[in-house]
This record gives structure tokens, sequence and C-alpha cells, in this order.
């Protein structure tokens, strides 16, 4: 065993290397190469409180898609706003899995440099620190702790880190591990320098043998330790279990050019498997680490390579592309005889194969996962394996996991996540399995609400959920169900799956209809017996809506456009409807939450009338201009979000980031075009922010997309040629542009009234596929 586990760790070593001396062009700035890792701002989105979302973000210091990250942490155990930019204490350096403050975090334990005295309570150990003392990377941390005059490092692998705090001289240093409450244990093994122990905490759903186990080895022996229990401390004692625990280590330190430096691994499987993921560090020095990491991040980020002249634009890009790396992440591991393995949030159970968690569909639906699809596929087949593994573990596909079922949000979108990552032509898993994943999840209520469908006999019976039968949300509920049955058709087309099958997800899709109130050109919840819900304010928060109101979710039918347009009354009553939400005054109706969510306030300071880009449901809206004969709007209004909405600053999102979605907007908009429709082989054109953006696709091809002119001022496309020839349609074809080529844009400053303005032009919609004529 012990072979195996050296010669594994030995293998990753070299792998990494041999990795990481992969060249990486680099991205230009005024014709100067620079790395794309220099570029991001971790800290963007932090400056962040409950009332007031701009990004609900923390620094997560970590790999793509690790299974651990760590954070710095200003606030209090079991705060989900573990870090906020305008605090000014750390309580310690935080392993994390948080997908988001609002599903708070799951096996967390952290670690604290101490001087002085053996303080361990999170009050009395925080230390006032300053972002002038700090740096964040995505691969390295480092910060001065002014009350205990200590510099602590920190710098990550997926399932490992290492760590150096340099102290100044002192007989009184100390590195205080905190296990958090909820039933924690730690060991103190001095012979080994070694402390061992796990934690139980977590904060959603409901979890059977769950642990993180964690391992932790220092560089230099003990002169003294500790561990302690609540407010307690026990002196000399090896082991403690108990409600909260930790461990106290104590050290003298002649001077700063030793610093402590300690090695540190987890595993949600065993003790055992902690020390093999201890070798993910192998024999490599801190700076080695360090170095490796930032190779890792920069090829990650170099694959879209940016060319430009605004250095605030091309900072945004690069940290909202970091951002779209990290969720879901990594749940399994690999065993001694380097077998994929992994604990089973569904039922408690070490299992073999992928596993991926932390993740909310109804937000990445959109946007995310398309993303992937186009840029970093086969993550993407390792996800969607991941989920089958899911739906056999727990009998659902999951919705939100973190890291199992989380009963939050709405909607049946793990079908959109499916279907698109195999209409985009990803191979090598189980999709037969998924596809019944995928029906069983649309025909059956799950064992929570936010698990399969909620209402479900209703919708299948009179095909929408009704506003009158206790089910909350339920016009929300309808819209999604009707674009997940399409996702579901276009899978089983794809699949040649049985014409009844495929004629029943198809009828489904068409289900939106239901919704439509000609009176208001709204879509309005719908009462058991047919009539519309009275009275009806279509500026209402909730109720029928999930986080949002009517204006918001009337845009929800991805798949048919042409489909609403024509029960709007055309395109110019629907152009008139859409140029509304931007000339509304933001009004809301808060009454269903009795008092204002962060998402109204959003909407409310965003001075875009309804136009609310801080949530989900409406981020696609401003695309639909593309359908409807008028594409130099949607110009228009990608350029005032891409420049107003969003700065690579503490306060630079206009709402929750949202694991990786509401940055997918903004990467895919400054490329020129956005996935409207995932499970769809289209993407919708808007226009290029940058002069230069060259795309470096898995399969080795290049798409280099060209802003001919691109300025603040031009923003409007005159012409686009793609290889050479004149393109006049409002959409590109994902597997087109997979095959690689040059996407030229002219860019001006005054619209072009005639390009992309026949109806020919318009991406895709279902009615103009199926050429049927549906009734209301």
């Amino acid at each position: 065993m012990i072979f195996k586990t050296l010669k594994w760790g030995i293998a990753w070593s070299l792998s990494l290397s041999l990795f990481c001396t992969n060249t990486v062009s680099a991205q230009k700035l005024n014709g100067k190469a620079v790395d794309p890792v220099d570029l991001v701002n971790p800290l963007m989105g932090t400056d962040s409180k409950p009332s007031l979302s701009n990004g609900n973000t923390y620094p997560a210091i970590g790999l793509p898609w690790g299974m651990n990250m760590w954070t710095p942490q200003t606030g209090k155990n079991g705060d989900g706003w573990q870090y906020t930019y305008a605090a000014d204490k750390i309580r310690g350096l935080k392993q994390t899995h948080q997908p988001s403050p609002w599903m708070n975090d799951y096996g967390q334990f952290s670690l604290m440099p101490v001087t002085g005295k053996a303080a361990f309570d999170q009050e009395e150990r925080a230390s006032w620190f300053s972002h002038k003392a700090e740096k964040a990377t995505p691969y390295y941390y480092s910060v001065y702790l002014a009350d205990h005059d200590v510099t602590a490092e920190l710098t990550p692998t997926e399932r490992a880190a290492y760590f150096k705090f340099s102290f100044n001289k002192t007989d009184s240093a100390f590195v205080v591990l905190d296990a958090f409450d909820k039933g924690s244990e730690v060991q103190i093994i001095p012979e080994k320098n070694m402390v061992i122990g796990y934690s139980t905490r977590y904060s959603r759903g409901k979890l059977t043998n769950f642990k993180n186990y964690f391992v932790l080895i220092f560089d230099q022996p003990f002169d003294n330790y500790s561990t302690w229990e609540g407010k307690e401390r026990f002196k000399g004692k090896l082991k403690s279990t108990a409600d909260q625990t930790g461990a106290i280590l104590g050290f003298k330190v002649k001077d700063k050019s030793k610093p402590v430096q300690v090695r540190v691994a987890s595993s949600f499987i065993s003790a055992e498997q902690a020390l093999l993921n201890l070798n993910e560090l192998g024999n490599r020095t801190f700076d080695q680490v360090k170095a490796d990491g930032r190779a890792i991040w920069n090829e990650k980020l170099g694959r879209l390579a940016v060319e430009g002249d605004n250095i605030d634009q091309m900072r945004t890009f690069y940290s909202t592309l970091y951002r779209t790396l990290f969720f879901p992440n990594k749940l399994y591991e690999i065993n001694a005889s380097g077998e994929k393995v992994h604990y089973s949030p569904y039922n408690g159970k070490i299992l073999p194969g992928y596993l991926y968690g932390g993740t909310g569909f109804w937000d990445t639906f959109r946007a995310l996962y398309p993303f992937l699809n186009l840029m970093y596929p086969s993550i993407n087949v390792e996800m969607q394996e991941g989920l089958k593994n899911a739906y056999l573990e727990g009998g659902f596909l999951p919705e939100w996991s973190s890291p199992g079922f989380a009963d939050i949000m709405v909607g049946n979108n793990s079908a959109s996540v499916v279907a698109d990552a195999y209409i985009k032509g990803l191979r090598g898993y189980d999709i037969n399995t998924l596809y019944e994943a995928l029906k069983h999840g649309a025909n059956n209520e799950g064992p929570m609400t936010a698990v399969g469908r909620k209402g479900v006999e209703y919708y299948n019976k009179l095909g929408y959920v009704p506003y009158d039968v206790g089910i909350n949300e339920n016009a929300a509920r309808t819209l999604e169900y009707a674009y997940d049955d399409f996702t579901i058709y276009q899978l089983a087309k794809a699949l040649k799956k049985p014409k009844a099958d495929i004629e029943l997800y198809a009828k489904r899709a068409q289900n939106y209809r239901h919704l439509f109130d000609s009176s208001t050109n709204l879509m309005r919840g719908k009462n058991k017996d047919g009539k519309f819900q009275s009275p009806f304010n279509p500026l209402k928060w909730g109720d029928a809506f999930t986080e949002g109101n009517s204006w918001h979710y009337s845009w929800s039918v991805f798949h048919d456009i042409e489909g609403l347009i024509g029960l709007m009354g055309g395109n110019k009553q629907f152009n008139t409807m859409l140029d509304s939400v931007f000339t509304q005054p933001p009004a809301f109706d808060d009454s269903y939450y009795g008092g204002t969510i962060h998402e109204i306030r959003e909407m409310q300071i965003a001075n875009m009338g309804q136009y609310a880009h801080g949530n989900q449901p409406i981020q696609h809206m401003i695309y639909l201009y593309n359908y409807s004969a008028q594409p130099w709007k949607t110009q228009y209004w990608v350029r005032q979000v891409l420049d107003r909405m969003y700065q690579a600053t503490p306060d630079g999102y206009c709402g929750d980031e949202d694991n990786g979605q509401t940055s997918a907007w903004y990467v895919f908009s400054s490329l020129g075009f956005y996935p409207v429709c995932p499970a769809t082989d289209e993407y919708v054109l808007g226009a290029p922010l940058f002069a230069k953006t060259t795309l470096k696709l898995e399969n080795g091809k290049t798409v280099e997309i060209i802003g001919n002119q691109a300025s603040a001022q031009n923003f409007y496309v005159n012409d686009l040629k793609v290889n050479g020839k004149s393109y006049t349609k409002n959409w590109l074809s994902h597997q087109e542009l997979v095959k690689g080529g040059i996407l030229s844009f002219d860019m001006t400053s005054k619209p072009n009234y005639n390009r992309g303005a026949t109806l020919d032009a318009a991406p895709y919609s279902m009615s103009t596929e199926l050429k049927t004529v549906f009734k209301k």
C-alpha cells in the first residue's frame, strides 16, 4: 500500500511537471505580452452584504474545479459571508467548498497563526489586517496579520495545500487549527509532527456518514501542544472529540528566515485517503507548488487570448473567466490503485467513479455549462458521468448540489445541462442512462420540492402548474418545465428515441402558451379552472414567479421566441415590449416577500428600468432583438451592461455572481455571441468587446474573433465576415465554430439598420422547425 501510494504521488508530480512546461501564448495589452493570471482580481465582488450583493464572492484560492478552495475568513464561523472586503480582521485561513453565502459551506476547517498567548477562540485570535498588505491571486494568497506580527501564505493543489507562516523571533508562536462545530475531532501525533482529524459541519440537505478528514504535517517539531473543546484548552492532550474541537501547536522561532511550514490535505473518504491526497504536493517546495499552480491557471485562462488596449476591460474579462472555472468542483478522489472514487452525499457510501457538486442549474444552465461545452468540453464529460452517478445513487438528478440534494430554487434544468452537452458534441459517457434520468425527473416529484418536478401531475394534465393549488412560483415552474421539455425533445431526436417520446416532449415544450395573457402581452399565473389569477400586478416579485416579476419571466421561452413574437402580435409589438423593459421606472411590489430582497434593490439602483441583470431570469432578454429584426439594439444594450455592470473591483458585479453564470454572461458577451437557447447548436450574435480574441479549442482548432475598430464608441456591427465571406445571419453554429476559423466584425459608431433585419436572419425557434400553427 505504501509503495502504491508513493508511486502514485511521484507519477502525479511528474505528470504535473510535464503539464506545466507547456507553452502558453500570452495575452497582449497595448501590444505587450502579459500572463492572463496576472489580470485576475480574486477580490472582485467581495464588497457585499445580505442586503446588497456586488457579487457575494470570496477570494477563492484553488485550482480549476479542485475539490477544495481556501479563503481568508473575516466572518464568524458558520457565517456565509466568510470574507467581506469591508472587514478589518481575519480569523483564519479556511478550507471552503462554499458555492455562495446563501448556500453556506460544508466540511470546513481553518488554520490561524498567533503569537504571545495561545489564543484559540475565534474572537481572541482574530487579527487586524489591511488590503495594502494582502496579495490575492488564484494560486497564491498572502496576508500580514498585524496583531501577531506574522505573514501567512498559502498555495493549493486540487485536494491539498502548502502553508507558510513567517514569525519574527519569539518563543510563543502557535498555529491554531479550528475543526468547527457540529461534531469534530483532532488527534496530535508529535513524533510525526502531524495532526489528523475531521469536521462534520454542513449546511444543506441531510447527509449520512459525512466527514471531511484532514491531515496536517509540519516541517518542524512541536515545542508544545494542546487540544481545545469549545472554550476550554487542554495542555498536552493528544486527542479531543466534541461539538467543536481544535489543536494548538506551539513553536520556538529563532528568526524569520525559517518559517513554520505546513502541508495539508483532506478527504471525504477517510483519514488514509487524506494522507494519500497529500501526495499531490509530492516533494515539491512551497515555491514550486506556487509556480505549478500559476502555470495551470495560465494554461486554462490562456485558452482565451485577448488583445486590447484597455487594462480595465482585460482585468474584468480574466477576473470573470476565473470565476467560471471553479464550480461544480470535484468530489471524487484517486485511491492507492489510481482509481477514481468518491463519497456519495446521496447515500453515504464510498463508490467508484466521478462526482461533482456545488452548483445550481437554475443559474448555470444558461451560460456556464454552454461555456464549458465550447471551451473545456473534457471537464464536462467528467461532470456528465458524475451526474449519471448522482442519479444512480440518489434516484434523481440534482438541481442544486451542495454537496448533495439541496431544496432550493425551481425548475428541472438538469435536462438542459445534459441535453446541451450532447447536442454540442460531447461523447464518452453514459448518455442513455442520463436520458432515462431526464424522463424520470420530468414525470415525477422528487424527495424534496427542488428535485424532479413539483406539481408534475397538474403540469402533465393541464399543461401548466396552477396558481391556486398551493404550489409557489407556479408560473416560473411552468415556463422552465416547458423549456426543459424542449431540451428532452432535442436529446430524444439526437438519440433516435421512439417517436412517442419525441412527440410527447415536443407537445409539452409548447406549454408556455397556456400562461400568455394577450390583454397584457405578458405571462401570468393561471388557476386550476383555466382562468388567470387576479388581481395581477406585473411588477410583483415572487408569488407566481421566482426572484423576479412577470416582466422578467415573460421572455423565458428560450426555445421558441418566434412563437412568443406571434403571441405578442408580431415583431413591432414584440420590440415595443422589449423596449419597455428599459423605459419603465424600476418600480416594484415586494409584498410577497414582506420586504425588499437584495435582487430587487439591485435592479432598483441600476438605472436600467425593469432590466435586472443581477439575477438570471432576464439575462438573455437583451439578445432577443436578433429574432425580431432589430439586432442593433442587442449590440447597444450588451455594451451598456458590459461597461456599466461589471468591473474588476470589490463592488464589480451587479448582483450575485452565482457559480460562474453571471461571469459566463460577461465572457460570452465580450466574445460577441451568447447561448440564448442551450440544447440547440446556435449562439446568438452581439458584438465583440476586444480588438482580437483567439479561442484555443480542445480539438486543436482556433477561432479568431476580430473587432475591427472596436472601441468605446464603436459597438455596433456594420458587417460580419466568416472566413472571409459576408455573413448575414444573427446567429453562429457551434458545429461550424469548433471547426475553427475567423470571425471578422467591422465595428462602427452608428447602427446598421439593414444587417440582420430580414426574417431569415433570425436564430432558431421551435415554431419554425415544426411549421405548425399552435392555438393558444
